[in-house]
């Protein structure tokens, strides 16, 4: 299994959403580095969930349950999307600020490449993070 963050603004899509949705497709991707981590992405492997702009924090775990397709909100046809489900709420959300004050985490690629909207995650950082959260994802 492999580890992820997925961000989103909560305007657009929030945890609320995708709870509700239960099982919802990630699409809306643009970037090529974000975009092949979405080609990457198996079934089974999970996601954080990070409302990003104004709240900047992780409040989620997603798991990947259908694998890379043609996204048809892009007219190009260059780019696709992968679905996913709720999983669980973080118990304690975790903000950005919290994760770069952790020496932990200071590899990991949302404080290095802030502006990803899909990026891998360490093992490592995954327990961190949930450890963070009191979440046991």
């Amino acid at each position: 299994m492999a580890y992820w963050l997925m961000k989103s603004e909560p305007g657009t899509w929030s945890w609320q959403d995708q709870v509700h949705d239960g099982v919802a497709e990630w699409d809306g991707v643009r970037n090529n580095q974000a975009s092949n981590n979405l080609k990457q992405m198996r079934v089974g492997d999970r996601a954080f969930f990070y409302h990003s702009v104004n709240e900047k924090r992780i409040v989620g775990v997603v798991e990947v349950v259908r694998e890379y397709y043609p996204d048809p909100s892009d007219p190009s046809g260059r780019f696709g999307m992968v679905d996913v489900k709720a999983v669980t709420p973080m118990n304690r959300p975790v903000r950005l600020k919290e994760m770069k004050a952790d020496p932990r985490l200071q590899d990991l690629p949302l404080i290095r490449q802030p502006r990803l909207s899909v990026m891998p995650i360490t093992e490592d950082a995954w327990r961190v993070i949930c450890e963070l959260g009191q979440t046991g994802a």
